[in-house]
């Protein structure tokens, strides 16, 4: 049975031939007016733009790349993005069947990812300056999920310590880890190599399974909690 979201938009952006794993990008941005759609031009859309192509060519040709736009902007009770999360697995499953997943998302889109570390063709989650809950980490069972979280220092918007909270629960049923970026800010902008880079490196290494390029990937996945850079 399909999981139906009416408005949500599913963008290539790399679409190999033979893909060995599948990511999906997912973006962030707080609701201005209740219903109001994503427009992809709005600045947490273009924000994701650079990331996904990042990926792409870290994936050498072995990654399908794909950009999700949500079918509406923001989180509330009644509709989240986690509804649409679903219908992309989905969509990516018609399209290139059961292939590894890793869920890269940024401020809303990072809780997003970190709340489907559950869905079964998730393996890899990346959370970039994730706005979360501090009880996000005991609402999804991410085991076998392999989970990083990037965080600037300076991050005024997303909160750090519940940040933490959440990959220290995590942690307790699955590998996760938590890079701080010396001078990081929520959007990006400053250090924004280094956020694209960790997200880069993470997923091939994990997805991949390629020996990772950066010190700060290869200790977390050596088991570090948290990694300053």
């Amino acid at each position: 049975m399909h999981r139906v979201s009416t408005a949500a938009r599913l963008l290539p952006v790399s679409v190999p031939r033979a893909a060995s794993g599948a990511v999906l990008v997912l973006h962030g941005g707080a609701a201005r007016e209740e219903g109001a759609l994503v427009s992809p031009a709005q600045l947490s859309v273009l924000r994701m733009v650079p990331v996904a192509r990042r990926l792409a060519r870290a994936g050498r040709g072995r990654l399908a790349v794909y950009r999700l736009l949500n079918s509406r902007r923001g989180w509330d009770a009644r509709l989240s993005p986690l509804a649409d999360v679903r219908w992309a697995l989905d969509q990516l499953r018609e399209r290139h069947g059961t292939l590894p997943v890793a869920l890269v998302g940024h401020s809303l889109g990072g809780r997003a990812a970190l709340l489907s570390a559950g869905e079964p063709e998730v393996g890899v989650v990346v959370a970039l300056a994730p706005w979360v809950y501090a009880d996000d980490g005991t609402k999804v069972d991410p085991s076998g999920c392999r989970i990083l979280a990037v965080h600037g220092s300076e991050d005024r918007v997303s909160d750090l310590g519940r940040t933490v909270r959440v990959m220290d629960a995590l942690r307790r049923r699955t590998q996760a880890g938590l890079v701080l970026v010396e001078g990081g800010r929520h959007g990006m902008i400053r250090r924004r190599g280094r956020f694209e880079g960790l997200a880069a490196d993470f997923v091939t290494a994990a997805l991949l399974d390629r020996p990772p390029r950066e010190d700060a990937v290869r200790a977390i996945l050596s088991g570090a909690a948290r990694v300053e850079v």
